[in-house]
């Protein structure tokens, strides 16, 4: 009888991209993360702003706007030096 192993994996970590889809920044920022996730472990989901009026209100023409766990990583351009915060492999 084989043994499974009990050792709990962490969830990967979930980034989230608040964007609009003729925004030429958010873009940049989503292809860099898309870049990022063939070295390193974590879901990206990408939300329109444009899909509900609090995110409207919320944003506003400030995309686009990396957070996770509810807390902004950065905005307007991606910024790895912010990201290293999470994964310090980046700085690597």
């Amino acid at each position: 009888m084989a043994r499974v192993s009990s050792v709990a994996t962490p969830d990967p970590v979930e980034l989230v991209v608040y964007s609009r889809e003729h925004c030429h920044l958010c873009h940049d920022m989503i292809a860099a993360l898309q870049e990022l996730q063939a070295r390193l472990s974590f879901r990206l989901e990408v939300v329109d702003v444009d899909s509900s009026a609090d995110l409207r209100s919320r944003y506003g023409e400030r995309v686009p706007v990396l957070v996770s766990k509810g807390q902004e990583i950065c905005h307007y351009h991606f910024d790895p030096v912010a990201l290293a915060r999470i994964f310090p492999q980046i700085a690597e």
